[in-house]
Parts: structure tokens; sequence; C-alpha cells
């Protein structure tokens, strides 16, 4: 049986081999389809780990199959000597379509609205200034939340960097690898044509590899 973790206190294992000197935090954000939203993290300086999972519902052990009214998120650990806060959700609204209410691109509904997870108000006060600024320049009302930080339950382990997993498994796109599976859904979903679009210039702005 999964476990919640409070976000300020969950590391991944990948942590322990850091540097003494490596100063770790985490945030939860909720961008839809956390594949993609974990790939773009893994994609951003300064981070550390990201996992796929579930928060901001109600219901206990949430599975993919029946995760009630959680959304899926991915809890990124970065290293604050290297990124803040601020710079990471500046970024992340720059992966996602923060006009959009019923769910994201492709996936519609609540398990694939946004959200930004603050722990404590000096975060919660740099979020909304980024909103209010990812609003000025989209020129369109935004509505991305920012809500408190909240349990966070892992994702099953096959949901864990599918981004990048080379296990071949039967999907839509025929028995290929769980890497080739998710570029085939990235781009019939249309996330990358909808963010450059609304964003323009300043779509994946902070990230390596967009799109990856």
């Amino acid at each position: 049986m999964l476990r919640p973790i409070l976000a300020a206190l969950a590391f991944s294992t990948s942590l322990f081999a850091l540097p003494a000197q490596a100063e770790i935090r985490s945030l939860i954000v909720a961008g839809g389809c956390f594949w993609c939203v974990e790939s773009d993290f893994d994609h951003m300086a300064g981070v550390i780990a990201t996992t796929s999972g579930y928060a901001g519902g109600t219901l206990r052990d949430p599975t993919y199959r029946n995760h009630g009214k959680h959304r899926e998120v991915v809890k990124v650990d970065y290293d604050a000597n290297v990124t803040d806060y601020r710079t990471l959700v500046a970024a992340f609204l720059r992966t996602i379509d923060p006009t959009d209410a019923g769910g994201q691109f492709c996936d519609r509904g609540h398990s694939y609205s946004t959200a930004i997870h603050a722990n404590g108000e000096a975060e919660a006060r740099i979020a909304r200034e980024e909103l209010a600024k990812a609003q000025e320049v989209l020129g369109r009302s935004v509505v991305t939340p920012v809500e408190a930080l909240p349990a966070f339950w892992e994702a099953e382990e096959y949901h864990q960097n599918y981004a990048t997993s080379q296990v071949r498994q039967l999907t839509r796109f025929g028995l290929v690898s769980r890497a080739k599976a998710y570029k085939g859904y990235r781009k019939a979903c249309g996330r990358d044509q909808r963010v450059r679009q609304l964003w323009m210039e300043e779509a994946y702005s902070g990230v390596n590899k967009p799109g990856s």
C-alpha cells in the first residue's frame, strides 16, 4: 500500500548521493499529464529528481485507475544553491496552458487541471506574482490556482521516468518502448503545438530540451 508523504519532507532515494553542500527543497505542481511535466522539469537546471504522483483530493491510496478528486502532479526536488522556487514556477507556467480550466490539451477533466502548491505564504506570494506576470504576457485570464501543500501519493512505478523508459509494452502505438509511446502521445495530444502558439517566444523558457 502506498503511504502519503508530506511534500516538504519527502525526498527521492536518488538524493542520497548528492554532495553535502546541496540545499534540497521541493515543490509540487499539476500541469496535466504527469509524464510530460516530469520530463520538462528533468531538463531544467538545478532539478535533482522528479516523481509523478497524485495530490489535492481526499482519497487514500489513489491509483491511476481510481484517484478520485486528486490531480496528476509532479514533486520536484531541486538544489536551492542552483535554482529557486520563483525560477521553477515561471518556467513551469511556460510549459502549460494556464488559461485552460478544463484540463490540459487533449486530456480533459479535473485530474488533468493545473495547480501550483505552495509551502507557506512566502511561496504562495511568489506563485501569485508569477501568475500575474503570466496573465500580463498572455493578455488573457490565467486560471491556475495556488493551493496549500498537500499530501503527496507517489504514482505506480511504471509511471516514473516514463518518457525515457526502454521497457516495451503494448500501447496504442503498438508494442513499443514506453519512451516511444510517450513521444507519440505527446505529439498526438498537441501539447507542444499549443504551448508554442500560446507563449510564442517564451514557450519552454528555462527548459533545455523542450518536448523531450
